[in-house]
């Protein structure tokens, strides 16, 4: 099944409601909810309904007419999709590992270059414009300002759609000429479902990991044969051996090596304070063993140590000898260490 064939179960009552008003569409929508939940994926099927010329009885862009095959293409005239990936340098002076650096804004080029697409007429009579903006808490300042402009005096048959995982970070004059849109978060039981129809087995552990996000369960099937690997090394404890240790939890990617440590430190300490384990369910055992021969303040010692080496996880330093350094203090943070 492709996971994008149609929108996700736990979205059909939130469709349902936005099709009932398909005619009466706002001139902008604003998606959000937290991360991992589908909203994009949302908003792009909403934009190709949108423009579709024989949409389906449930309101679904039929995937058949020349509307859909350029929308497939990435090539509709009426479509702009703007997110910090589209900011490339221009510059020929520019060294290269600038011009690789990821994109983390949107540029106020990127929002003034929509002048000419919203002066212009669809290319069908009397049809829509879509401008899809992801994520965006990605605008800055200036382009927040310039995006605000256009949102004040709409042009003619335009419909923005902006997603944002973190809604708090927008402009409040945004905001007010938004139609917001909570997006749901699926169920367990929905998710679950979902998962066990993408042939994903042993979901249910790896939904906690995720933090109840099916897609990113999906999307990283890869990452978990390298996590289980981590979640056996880490509950070794004060057995554990840092230099063997640091390069097989790092083999993946920095940063999902150190965000591992992270959530196991994070189960370690709710065990240690007497809750329950959010993340490592089936670890609950081991980790209870664990959280009987801790030290309190070094574990909280080390939950520092971890967010600070997040933070530099893109940093050119020498990441192996960091999480060695790391572990030895994991492995001396439990009794007679």
């Amino acid at each position: 099944m492709d996971i994008l064939s149609t929108i996700y179960p736990w979205q059909a009552e939130s469709w349902q409601q936005l099709n009932q008003n398909i005619h009466r569409m706002p001139h902008a929508l604003l998606l959000h909810g937290r991360t991992g939940i589908g909203k994009y994926d949302f908003a792009r099927h909403l934009s190709q309904a949108l423009l579709c010329e024989h949409k389906t009885e449930s309101g679904l862009a039929c995937g058949q007419c020349s509307s859909c095959h350029w929308y497939n293409d990435e090539s509709h005239p009426d479509f702009r999709l703007l997110s910090p990936e589209q900011d490339a340098d221009t510059e020929d002076d520019v060294i290269s590992s600038k011009k690789n650096k990821k994109k983390t804004q949107i540029s106020v080029v990127q929002i003034r270059e929509l002048t000419s697409f919203l002066s212009l007429s669809s290319h069908r009579s009397g049809g829509l414009r879509i401008v899809l903006i992801h994520p965006a808490e990605a605008l800055n300042l200036a382009s927040a300002n310039a995006l605000l402009k256009m949102l004040e005096e709409p042009a003619e048959n335009v419909i923005f759609i902006l997603v944002a995982h973190q809604i708090q970070r927008l402009l409040p004059t945004i905001l007010s000429r938004c139609q917001k849109v909570t997006m749901p978060i699926p169920k367990e039981n929905e998710a679950l479902a979902w998962l066990d129809g993408q042939g994903v087995a042993n979901a249910k552990p790896q939904l906690a990991y995720m933090e109840g996000s099916p897609i990113k369960v999906f999307a990283e099937q890869s990452q978990f044969n390298q996590l289980t690997e981590t979640w056996r090394i880490l509950a070794l404890g004060p057995k554990l051996e840092p230099h063997l240790a640091a390069p097989a939890i790092l083999s993946h990617s920095v940063e999902i090596g150190v965000i591992a440590l992270q959530k196991w430190l994070y189960d370690l300490l709710a065990m240690r304070l007497g809750q329950h384990v959010r993340y490592h369910l089936q670890y609950t055992d081991a980790l209870q063993v664990l959280a009987e021969k801790v030290n309190l303040s070094r574990l909280l010692d080390l939950q520092k140590k971890a967010t600070e080496m997040r933070k530099l996880a893109l940093h050119p330093l020498n990441q192996e000898l960091q999480m060695e350094t790391l572990l030895l203090d994991y492995t001396r943070s439990f009794t007679g260490q």
